[in-house]
């Protein structure tokens, strides 16, 4: 029974009838070396790295779209209050959009909430995304114009990194 086994792992030769020990030797072993595993391992960490560079640029990128995005939004109720009010809300003063007490943009201006039976221009007026970046702020002295200023954190859509102002004539 036994010889059935050495032949069938052919550890048996039947030409020679000798019996085959399986060598191991210390030099050929199945594992891996120190130091295939150390050029693995820092491989892995320099992909992991530029990764998370690559992450960083794209939320970035993000968020300054989305800056643009809500400012155009704001831009868009502007004019659809000036078309029925004959004129921008009157802010002398910098108001902070996006705050608790300027969350919402009905035909009483920028409000903390709206009213129920207005007109409601903005339900929820965006706020800054963070990290980074300034907060939007709005103000118009006569209500013939407005100013709006945001920050962005790099250059998208044709605008470079820094301070911006949106009015009727569009985005600087």
């Amino acid at each position: 029974f036994q010889i059935l086994e050495l032949v069938s792992e052919r550890r048996w030769n039947m030409k020679y009838p000798t019996y085959k020990w399986p060598i191991r030797n210390r030099y050929h072993s199945s594992g891996f070396t120190l130091i295939e595993l150390l050029v693995v391992i820092a491989i892995i960490g320099l992909l992991s790295t530029l990764a998370v560079v690559s992450l960083n640029n794209a939320r970035e990128k993000s968020r300054d779209a989305k800056r643009v995005s809500d400012v155009k939004q704001v831009q868009t109720a502007l004019e659809l209050y000036f078309a029925d009010q004959n004129g921008y809300p009157v802010e002398a003063v910098a108001v902070t959009l996006g705050g608790a007490s300027d969350n919402c943009f009905d035909e009483d201006g920028f409000v903390a909430t709206c009213d129920a039976g207005g007109t409601t221009y903005m339900g929820d007026v965006p706020n800054n995304p963070t990290p980074g970046g300034a907060a939007y702020t709005y103000t118009s002295a006569s209500g013939s114009t407005y100013s709006l200023t945001f920050t962005l954190e790099g250059a998208t859509g044709g605008l470079a990194a820094g301070a911006h102002t949106a009015s009727p004539s569009g985005i600087q």
